[in-house]
Protein backbone atom coordinates (compact mmCIF):
# COMPACT_ATOMS: atom_id res chain seq x y z
CA UNK A 1 0.00 0.00 0.00
CA UNK A 2 1.45 3.33 -0.98
CA UNK A 3 2.13 5.95 1.65
CA UNK A 4 3.24 9.60 1.33
CA UNK A 5 6.13 9.47 3.74
CA UNK A 6 9.21 11.49 2.72
CA UNK A 7 7.69 14.95 2.89
CA UNK A 8 9.28 18.21 1.92
CA UNK A 9 9.94 20.73 4.68
CA UNK A 10 6.78 22.31 6.13
CA UNK A 11 7.40 25.56 4.28
CA UNK A 12 6.78 23.81 0.97
CA UNK A 13 3.30 22.89 2.16
CA UNK A 14 2.39 26.56 2.45
CA UNK A 15 1.89 29.33 -0.01
CA UNK A 16 5.64 29.78 -0.45
CA UNK A 17 5.95 26.29 -1.82
CA UNK A 18 3.22 27.05 -4.29
CA UNK A 19 4.99 30.24 -5.24
CA UNK A 20 8.05 28.26 -6.28
CA UNK A 21 5.97 26.54 -8.93
CA UNK A 22 5.94 29.72 -11.02
CA UNK A 23 2.16 29.89 -11.03
CA UNK A 24 1.69 33.25 -12.69
CA UNK A 25 3.31 36.29 -14.25
CA UNK A 26 3.25 39.79 -12.85
CA UNK A 27 -0.11 40.56 -14.48
CA UNK A 28 -2.02 38.09 -12.27
CA UNK A 29 -4.87 39.84 -10.41
CA UNK A 30 -4.78 40.20 -6.63
CA UNK A 31 -7.07 38.13 -4.44
CA UNK A 32 -9.45 41.07 -4.11
CA UNK A 33 -10.62 40.34 -7.67
CA UNK A 34 -11.57 36.77 -6.75
CA UNK A 35 -14.79 35.64 -5.12
CA UNK A 36 -14.88 36.02 -1.30
CA UNK A 37 -13.61 32.95 0.49
CA UNK A 38 -15.73 31.18 3.11
CA UNK A 39 -14.09 31.50 6.50
CA UNK A 40 -12.85 28.53 8.48
CA UNK A 41 -14.25 27.92 11.95
CA UNK A 42 -12.56 26.17 14.85
CA UNK A 43 -14.01 24.25 17.79
CA UNK A 44 -12.68 22.21 20.70
CA UNK A 45 -14.50 19.05 21.74
CA UNK A 46 -14.85 18.17 25.46
CA UNK A 47 -12.05 15.59 25.20
CA UNK A 48 -9.63 18.22 23.87
CA UNK A 49 -9.76 17.36 20.14
CA UNK A 50 -9.64 20.39 17.83
CA UNK A 51 -12.08 20.59 14.90
CA UNK A 52 -11.59 23.00 11.98
CA UNK A 53 -14.24 23.32 9.25
CA UNK A 54 -13.96 25.29 6.01
CA UNK A 55 -16.89 25.20 3.55
CA UNK A 56 -16.17 25.31 -0.19
CA UNK A 57 -19.27 24.45 -2.22
CA UNK A 58 -17.87 24.59 -5.76
CA UNK A 59 -17.89 20.80 -6.08
CA UNK A 60 -19.82 18.05 -4.23
CA UNK A 61 -16.69 16.67 -2.56
CA UNK A 62 -15.08 16.91 0.85
CA UNK A 63 -11.68 16.30 2.43
CA UNK A 64 -11.45 14.85 5.92
CA UNK A 65 -8.06 14.99 7.65
CA UNK A 66 -6.78 13.88 11.03
CA UNK A 67 -3.36 15.25 11.99
CA UNK A 68 -1.50 14.29 15.16
CA UNK A 69 1.17 16.59 16.54
CA UNK A 70 3.79 13.89 16.65
CA UNK A 71 6.53 13.15 14.14
CA UNK A 72 10.10 12.00 13.86
CA UNK A 73 11.27 14.80 16.16
CA UNK A 74 9.32 13.22 19.04
CA UNK A 75 11.27 9.96 18.88
CA UNK A 76 14.34 9.19 20.95
CA UNK A 77 17.70 7.79 19.95
CA UNK A 78 17.52 4.10 19.20
CA UNK A 79 13.86 4.35 18.20
CA UNK A 80 14.00 6.38 14.98
CA UNK A 81 11.27 5.65 12.45
CA UNK A 82 8.57 4.91 15.04
CA UNK A 83 6.19 7.69 13.96
CA UNK A 84 6.38 6.52 10.35
CA UNK A 85 6.01 2.82 11.19
CA UNK A 86 2.97 3.61 13.33
CA UNK A 87 1.46 5.49 10.41
CA UNK A 88 1.63 2.24 8.45
CA UNK A 89 0.14 0.27 11.34
CA UNK A 90 -2.93 2.52 11.55
CA UNK A 91 -4.12 0.71 8.42
CA UNK A 92 -3.83 -2.71 10.07
CA UNK A 93 -7.10 -2.89 11.93
CA UNK A 94 -9.33 -2.24 14.92
CA UNK A 95 -11.60 -4.60 16.87
CA UNK A 96 -14.22 -4.04 14.15
CA UNK A 97 -11.93 -3.80 11.08
CA UNK A 98 -9.61 -6.41 9.61
CA UNK A 99 -6.15 -5.43 8.26
CA UNK A 100 -6.57 -3.45 5.05
CA UNK A 101 -10.33 -3.13 5.44
CA UNK A 102 -10.14 0.60 6.18
CA UNK A 103 -8.78 1.29 2.70
CA UNK A 104 -11.25 -1.08 1.04
CA UNK A 105 -14.20 0.66 2.69
CA UNK A 106 -13.03 4.13 1.66
CA UNK A 107 -12.60 2.91 -1.92
CA UNK A 108 -16.11 1.42 -1.84
CA UNK A 109 -17.43 4.86 -0.85
CA UNK A 110 -15.91 6.31 -4.01
CA UNK A 111 -13.05 7.97 -2.15
CA UNK A 112 -9.27 7.88 -1.91
CA UNK A 113 -7.12 7.92 1.20
CA UNK A 114 -3.54 7.95 2.33
CA UNK A 115 -1.24 9.14 5.08
CA UNK A 116 2.07 10.91 5.56
CA UNK A 117 4.71 11.40 8.22
CA UNK A 118 7.02 14.38 8.67
CA UNK A 119 9.48 15.58 11.26
CA UNK A 120 6.68 17.53 12.97
CA UNK A 121 3.44 15.60 12.52
CA UNK A 122 1.60 12.56 11.18
CA UNK A 123 -1.42 13.08 8.93
CA UNK A 124 -4.23 10.91 7.58
CA UNK A 125 -6.77 11.96 4.95
CA UNK A 126 -9.76 10.84 2.90
CA UNK A 127 -11.13 12.60 -0.16
CA UNK A 128 -14.73 11.51 -0.71
CA UNK A 129 -18.15 12.59 -2.03
CA UNK A 130 -19.51 15.07 0.51
CA UNK A 131 -22.47 12.80 1.23
CA UNK A 132 -20.04 10.16 2.57
CA UNK A 133 -18.37 12.35 5.18
CA UNK A 134 -20.09 10.64 8.10
CA UNK A 135 -18.85 7.24 6.93
CA UNK A 136 -15.16 8.20 6.81
CA UNK A 137 -15.39 10.20 10.02
CA UNK A 138 -16.70 7.08 11.76
CA UNK A 139 -13.88 4.99 10.29
CA UNK A 140 -11.14 7.47 11.23
CA UNK A 141 -12.42 7.97 14.77
CA UNK A 142 -12.49 4.18 15.23
CA UNK A 143 -8.85 3.63 14.31
CA UNK A 144 -7.70 6.77 16.15
CA UNK A 145 -9.19 5.35 19.35
CA UNK A 146 -8.86 1.58 18.83
CA UNK A 147 -5.87 0.74 16.63
CA UNK A 148 -5.26 -3.00 17.18
CA UNK A 149 -3.19 -5.54 15.25
CA UNK A 150 -1.39 -8.81 15.76
CA UNK A 151 2.38 -9.13 16.08
CA UNK A 152 2.45 -10.93 12.72
CA UNK A 153 1.01 -7.84 11.01
CA UNK A 154 3.80 -5.72 12.46
CA UNK A 155 6.47 -8.19 11.35
CA UNK A 156 5.17 -8.05 7.78
CA UNK A 157 4.80 -4.28 7.72
CA UNK A 158 8.23 -3.52 9.16
CA UNK A 159 9.69 -5.31 6.15
CA UNK A 160 7.63 -3.03 3.90
CA UNK A 161 9.12 0.00 5.67
CA UNK A 162 12.65 -1.38 5.32
CA UNK A 163 12.11 -1.83 1.61
CA UNK A 164 10.78 1.71 1.40
CA UNK A 165 13.97 2.93 3.03
CA UNK A 166 16.06 0.94 0.55
CA UNK A 167 14.17 2.27 -2.47
CA UNK A 168 13.76 5.92 -1.46
CA UNK A 169 16.95 6.52 0.48
CA UNK A 170 19.61 3.87 0.11
CA UNK A 171 19.20 3.61 -3.66
CA UNK A 172 19.21 7.41 -4.05
CA UNK A 173 22.64 9.04 -3.58
CA UNK A 174 21.24 12.53 -3.00
CA UNK A 175 18.79 11.24 -0.41
CA UNK A 176 21.67 9.54 1.35
CA UNK A 177 23.68 12.75 1.23
CA UNK A 178 20.85 14.79 2.73
CA UNK A 179 20.36 12.19 5.45
CA UNK A 180 24.06 12.42 6.32
CA UNK A 181 23.97 16.22 6.02
CA UNK A 182 21.17 16.45 8.61
CA UNK A 183 23.11 14.18 10.95
CA UNK A 184 26.19 16.39 10.55
CA UNK A 185 24.32 19.71 10.78
CA UNK A 186 22.46 19.00 14.02
CA UNK A 187 24.14 17.81 17.21
CA UNK A 188 21.29 17.80 19.75
CA UNK A 189 18.15 18.45 17.73
CA UNK A 190 16.06 15.38 16.83
CA UNK A 191 15.94 16.80 13.30
CA UNK A 192 19.25 15.00 12.81
CA UNK A 193 17.39 11.66 12.52
CA UNK A 194 15.69 10.51 9.29
CA UNK A 195 11.89 10.29 9.18
CA UNK A 196 12.00 6.75 7.83
CA UNK A 197 14.45 5.74 10.58
CA UNK A 198 17.92 4.27 10.59
CA UNK A 199 17.96 0.70 9.32
CA UNK A 200 19.49 -0.59 12.57
CA UNK A 201 16.59 0.95 14.53
CA UNK A 202 14.06 -0.63 12.17
CA UNK A 203 15.78 -4.00 12.63
CA UNK A 204 15.50 -3.66 16.41
CA UNK A 205 11.95 -2.28 16.56
CA UNK A 206 9.30 -4.41 18.28
CA UNK A 207 5.49 -4.47 18.02
CA UNK A 208 5.22 -3.08 21.55
CA UNK A 209 7.44 -0.12 20.60
CA UNK A 210 4.77 0.94 18.11
CA UNK A 211 1.90 0.20 20.51
CA UNK A 212 3.50 2.27 23.27
CA UNK A 213 4.10 5.16 20.86
CA UNK A 214 0.43 5.04 19.85
CA UNK A 215 -0.77 5.08 23.47
CA UNK A 216 1.58 7.93 24.33
CA UNK A 217 0.85 10.37 21.52
CA UNK A 218 -2.48 9.49 19.90
CA UNK A 219 -4.67 11.40 22.33
CA UNK A 220 -7.46 13.86 21.39
CA UNK A 221 -5.72 16.91 22.82
CA UNK A 222 -2.75 16.21 20.54
CA UNK A 223 -4.81 16.01 17.34
CA UNK A 224 -6.84 18.11 14.93
CA UNK A 225 -9.61 17.11 12.53
CA UNK A 226 -9.95 19.35 9.48
CA UNK A 227 -12.93 19.12 7.11
CA UNK A 228 -13.09 21.21 3.95
CA UNK A 229 -15.45 21.11 0.98
CA UNK A 230 -19.18 21.01 0.28
CA UNK A 231 -20.20 20.82 3.93
CA UNK A 232 -22.29 22.64 6.52
CA UNK A 233 -20.35 23.78 9.59
CA UNK A 234 -23.06 22.89 12.10
CA UNK A 235 -23.58 19.42 10.62
CA UNK A 236 -19.84 18.68 10.61
CA UNK A 237 -19.63 19.72 14.23
CA UNK A 238 -22.49 17.38 15.11
CA UNK A 239 -20.78 14.51 13.30
CA UNK A 240 -17.50 15.21 15.07
CA UNK A 241 -19.20 15.25 18.44
CA UNK A 242 -20.92 11.96 17.61
CA UNK A 243 -17.86 10.07 16.45
CA UNK A 244 -14.86 11.73 18.11
CA UNK A 245 -16.21 12.84 21.49
CA UNK A 246 -16.33 9.24 22.82
CA UNK A 247 -12.54 8.94 22.41
CA UNK A 248 -11.19 9.03 25.99
CA UNK A 249 -9.50 12.20 27.15
CA UNK A 250 -5.82 11.87 28.09
CA UNK A 251 -3.12 14.37 28.88
CA UNK A 252 -0.51 15.14 26.23
CA UNK A 253 2.92 13.98 27.42
CA UNK A 254 5.44 16.65 28.30
CA UNK A 255 7.83 17.33 25.44
CA UNK A 256 11.52 17.61 26.25
CA UNK A 257 13.01 18.61 22.95
CA UNK A 258 16.79 19.15 23.15
CA UNK A 259 18.00 22.62 22.24
CA UNK A 260 20.52 22.75 19.42
CA UNK A 261 23.74 24.39 20.71
CA UNK A 262 25.29 27.22 18.70
CA UNK A 263 27.54 26.06 15.89
CA UNK A 264 31.11 27.22 16.38
CA UNK A 265 32.60 26.80 12.93
CA UNK A 266 32.28 25.41 9.41
CA UNK A 267 31.48 21.72 9.00
CA UNK A 268 32.17 19.74 5.85
CA UNK A 269 30.85 16.38 4.77
CA UNK A 270 32.38 14.38 1.90
CA UNK A 271 29.94 11.69 0.84
CA UNK A 272 31.03 8.97 -1.58
CA UNK A 273 28.37 6.96 -3.38
CA UNK A 274 27.73 5.51 -6.84
CA UNK A 275 26.26 8.37 -8.90
CA UNK A 276 26.44 9.91 -12.35
CA UNK A 277 26.89 13.51 -11.21
CA UNK A 278 28.38 15.32 -8.27
CA UNK A 279 26.12 17.42 -6.07
CA UNK A 280 26.69 20.05 -3.39
CA UNK A 281 24.32 21.24 -0.66
CA UNK A 282 24.92 24.11 1.76
CA UNK A 283 22.86 24.24 4.96
CA UNK A 284 22.89 27.49 6.97
CA UNK A 285 21.27 27.69 10.41
CA UNK A 286 18.68 30.49 10.41
CA UNK A 287 15.76 31.61 12.60
CA UNK A 288 12.22 30.41 11.94
CA UNK A 289 8.84 32.08 12.20
CA UNK A 290 7.27 31.79 15.66
CA UNK A 291 4.50 34.40 15.52
CA UNK A 292 2.59 36.43 12.94
CA UNK A 293 0.61 38.71 15.25
CA UNK A 294 3.53 40.43 16.96
CA UNK A 295 6.80 40.06 15.09
CA UNK A 296 10.07 39.69 16.97
CA UNK A 297 13.35 40.64 15.26
CA UNK A 298 13.90 36.94 14.53
CA UNK A 299 10.43 36.65 12.97
CA UNK A 300 11.23 39.61 10.74
CA UNK A 301 14.51 37.99 9.72
CA UNK A 302 12.76 34.69 8.97
CA UNK A 303 10.35 36.47 6.62
CA UNK A 304 13.18 38.37 4.93
CA UNK A 305 15.10 35.12 4.44
CA UNK A 306 12.05 33.65 2.72
CA UNK A 307 11.98 36.63 0.36
CA UNK A 308 15.71 36.18 -0.25
CA UNK A 309 15.18 32.53 -1.24
CA UNK A 310 12.51 33.64 -3.71
CA UNK A 311 14.78 36.31 -5.18
CA UNK A 312 17.46 33.67 -5.68
CA UNK A 313 15.23 30.86 -6.93
CA UNK A 314 11.57 31.87 -6.88
CA UNK A 315 10.83 32.00 -10.58
CA UNK A 316 12.21 30.94 -13.96
CA UNK A 317 15.27 33.04 -14.68
CA UNK A 318 15.86 34.11 -11.08
CA UNK A 319 19.36 35.00 -9.92
CA UNK A 320 20.77 31.49 -9.42
CA UNK A 321 19.36 30.30 -12.73
CA UNK A 322 20.80 33.24 -14.65
CA UNK A 323 24.18 33.33 -12.96
CA UNK A 324 25.00 29.64 -12.59
CA UNK A 325 23.18 27.66 -15.30
CA UNK A 326 23.16 29.94 -18.35
CA UNK A 327 25.77 31.16 -20.81
CA UNK A 328 29.08 29.76 -22.05
CA UNK A 329 30.71 30.06 -18.62
CA UNK A 330 27.96 28.32 -16.68
CA UNK A 331 29.13 26.25 -13.71
CA UNK A 332 25.97 24.26 -12.90
CA UNK A 333 23.30 22.19 -14.59
CA UNK A 334 20.89 23.24 -11.85
CA UNK A 335 20.93 25.42 -8.74
CA UNK A 336 18.39 26.16 -6.05
CA UNK A 337 17.57 27.91 -2.79
CA UNK A 338 14.95 27.32 -0.11
CA UNK A 339 14.23 28.58 3.38
CA UNK A 340 12.62 26.60 6.21
CA UNK A 341 10.19 29.22 7.44
CA UNK A 342 7.80 27.03 9.44
CA UNK A 343 8.29 24.01 11.67
CA UNK A 344 8.57 22.91 15.29
CA UNK A 345 12.36 22.51 15.23
CA UNK A 346 15.41 24.52 14.11
CA UNK A 347 15.40 25.96 10.59
CA UNK A 348 17.84 25.80 7.69
CA UNK A 349 18.39 27.87 4.57
CA UNK A 350 19.56 25.60 1.73
CA UNK A 351 21.61 26.39 -1.35
CA UNK A 352 22.36 23.50 -3.71
CA UNK A 353 23.56 22.72 -7.19
CA UNK A 354 24.74 20.12 -9.67
CA UNK A 355 28.09 20.94 -11.34
CA UNK A 356 28.09 21.24 -15.12
CA UNK A 357 30.42 19.01 -17.11
CA UNK A 358 34.02 19.93 -16.36
CA UNK A 359 33.11 21.93 -13.24
CA UNK A 360 33.68 20.95 -9.61
CA UNK A 361 31.44 21.05 -6.53
CA UNK A 362 33.83 23.64 -5.08
CA UNK A 363 33.18 25.95 -8.04
CA UNK A 364 29.42 25.56 -7.61
CA UNK A 365 29.71 26.18 -3.86
CA UNK A 366 31.68 29.38 -4.48
CA UNK A 367 29.20 30.56 -7.13
CA UNK A 368 26.20 29.93 -4.84
CA UNK A 369 27.78 31.86 -1.99
CA UNK A 370 28.79 34.68 -4.31
CA UNK A 371 25.16 35.25 -5.31
CA UNK A 372 24.20 35.72 -1.66
CA UNK A 373 27.25 37.94 -1.14
CA UNK A 374 26.14 40.11 -4.06
CA UNK A 375 22.78 40.65 -2.37
CA UNK A 376 24.60 41.55 0.85
CA UNK A 377 26.79 44.07 -1.01
CA UNK A 378 24.38 45.52 -3.56
CA UNK A 379 20.89 44.70 -2.28
CA UNK A 380 17.93 43.73 -4.47
CA UNK A 381 15.84 45.81 -6.81
CA UNK A 382 12.25 46.81 -6.21
CA UNK A 383 11.39 45.04 -9.47
CA UNK A 384 12.67 41.74 -8.06
CA UNK A 385 10.69 42.21 -4.86
CA UNK A 386 7.55 43.11 -6.76
CA UNK A 387 7.83 40.05 -8.95
CA UNK A 388 8.06 37.53 -6.12
CA UNK A 389 5.35 39.30 -4.12
CA UNK A 390 3.01 39.23 -7.10
CA UNK A 391 3.57 35.51 -7.40
CA UNK A 392 2.68 35.01 -3.74
CA UNK A 393 -0.64 36.73 -4.40
CA UNK A 394 -1.13 34.54 -7.47
CA UNK A 395 -0.44 31.42 -5.43
CA UNK A 396 -3.23 32.36 -3.03
CA UNK A 397 -5.68 32.65 -5.94
CA UNK A 398 -4.66 29.34 -7.47
CA UNK A 399 -4.67 27.62 -4.09
CA UNK A 400 -8.43 28.14 -3.88
CA UNK A 401 -8.84 25.54 -6.62
CA UNK A 402 -7.73 22.73 -4.30
CA UNK A 403 -9.89 21.79 -1.34
CA UNK A 404 -7.15 19.37 -0.31
CA UNK A 405 -4.59 22.19 -0.10
CA UNK A 406 -6.97 24.34 1.91
CA UNK A 407 -7.40 21.57 4.48
CA UNK A 408 -3.71 20.76 4.56
CA UNK A 409 -2.73 24.37 5.11
CA UNK A 410 -5.15 24.76 8.02
CA UNK A 411 -3.81 21.61 9.65
CA UNK A 412 -0.19 22.71 9.21
CA UNK A 413 -0.89 26.06 10.87
CA UNK A 414 -2.53 24.28 13.82
CA UNK A 415 0.54 22.04 14.20
CA UNK A 416 2.68 25.17 14.37
CA UNK A 417 0.33 26.85 16.88
CA UNK A 418 -0.64 29.59 14.43
CA UNK A 419 -4.15 31.04 13.90
CA UNK A 420 -6.55 30.02 11.12
CA UNK A 421 -5.99 33.19 9.11
CA UNK A 422 -2.22 32.69 9.00
CA UNK A 423 -2.27 32.39 5.19
CA UNK A 424 -3.62 35.92 4.85
CA UNK A 425 -1.37 37.21 7.61
CA UNK A 426 1.67 35.62 6.00
CA UNK A 427 0.91 37.27 2.67
CA UNK A 428 0.57 40.64 4.40
CA UNK A 429 3.82 40.21 6.31
CA UNK A 430 5.79 39.01 3.31
CA UNK A 431 4.54 41.86 1.14
CA UNK A 432 5.81 44.27 3.78
CA UNK A 433 9.40 42.96 3.66
CA UNK A 434 11.73 45.65 2.34
CA UNK A 435 14.79 45.51 0.13
CA UNK A 436 16.87 46.72 3.07
CA UNK A 437 15.70 43.77 5.20
CA UNK A 438 16.61 41.29 2.47
CA UNK A 439 20.06 42.84 2.13
CA UNK A 440 20.55 42.75 5.91
CA UNK A 441 19.79 39.03 6.32
CA UNK A 442 22.02 38.19 3.34
CA UNK A 443 24.86 39.83 5.24
CA UNK A 444 23.95 38.34 8.63
CA UNK A 445 23.31 34.60 8.27
CA UNK A 446 25.65 33.29 5.57
CA UNK A 447 29.04 33.15 7.24
CA UNK A 448 31.05 30.00 7.93
CA UNK A 449 30.08 29.60 11.59
CA UNK A 450 26.50 28.51 10.85
CA UNK A 451 27.28 26.53 7.68
CA UNK A 452 27.47 22.80 6.97
CA UNK A 453 28.51 21.77 3.45
CA UNK A 454 27.73 18.36 2.00
CA UNK A 455 29.35 17.17 -1.23
CA UNK A 456 28.35 14.05 -3.13
CA UNK A 457 31.50 12.55 -4.69
CA UNK A 458 30.38 10.14 -7.46
CA UNK A 459 31.88 6.66 -7.33
CA UNK A 460 31.87 4.03 -10.09
CA UNK A 461 29.82 0.88 -9.79
CA UNK A 462 31.78 -2.13 -8.60
CA UNK A 463 31.99 -4.59 -11.46
CA UNK A 464 30.82 -7.54 -9.39
CA UNK A 465 28.04 -5.61 -7.66
CA UNK A 466 26.99 -4.02 -10.95
CA UNK A 467 26.26 -7.42 -12.41
CA UNK A 468 23.81 -7.96 -9.58
CA UNK A 469 22.37 -4.48 -9.93
CA UNK A 470 23.69 -3.34 -6.57
CA UNK A 471 26.12 -0.44 -6.06
CA UNK A 472 28.93 -0.40 -3.56
CA UNK A 473 28.02 0.94 -0.13
CA UNK A 474 28.18 4.68 0.42
CA UNK A 475 30.73 6.21 2.77
CA UNK A 476 30.95 9.57 4.47
CA UNK A 477 33.52 11.60 6.37
CA UNK A 478 32.72 14.68 8.44
CA UNK A 479 35.01 17.56 9.38
CA UNK A 480 33.79 19.40 12.47
CA UNK A 481 35.26 22.56 13.98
Amino acid sequence: MKRLTHLLPPLLLTLIGLMAGHLAQAQTPAPSSAAPRPQAEQFTLPNGLTLIVKPDRRAPTAVHMLWVRVGAMDEVDGHSGLAHVLEHMLFKGTPSLKPGEFSRRVAALGGRENAFTSLDYTGYFQQIPATRLADVMKLEADRFAHNVWADEEFKKEIEVVKEERRMRTEDNPRSLLHEALSAATFVASPYRRPIVGWMSDLDAMTPNDARDFFKRWYTPANAVVVVAGDVDVAQVRQLAERYYSPVPKRAVPARRTPVEPPQMGLRRLDFKAPAEQAYVALAFKVPGLQSLSVLSPQDEDALALTVLSAVLDGYSGARLDRALTQGPDRVADSAGASNGLLGRGPKLFYLDGVPAQGKTPEQVEAALREQVAQVARQGVSEAELQRVKTQWVASEVYKLDSVFNQARELASYWIQGLPLDSGDQLITRLRAVTAAQVQAVAAKYFGDDQLTVGVLRPQPLDAKSSAKGKPKAAAASVQRP
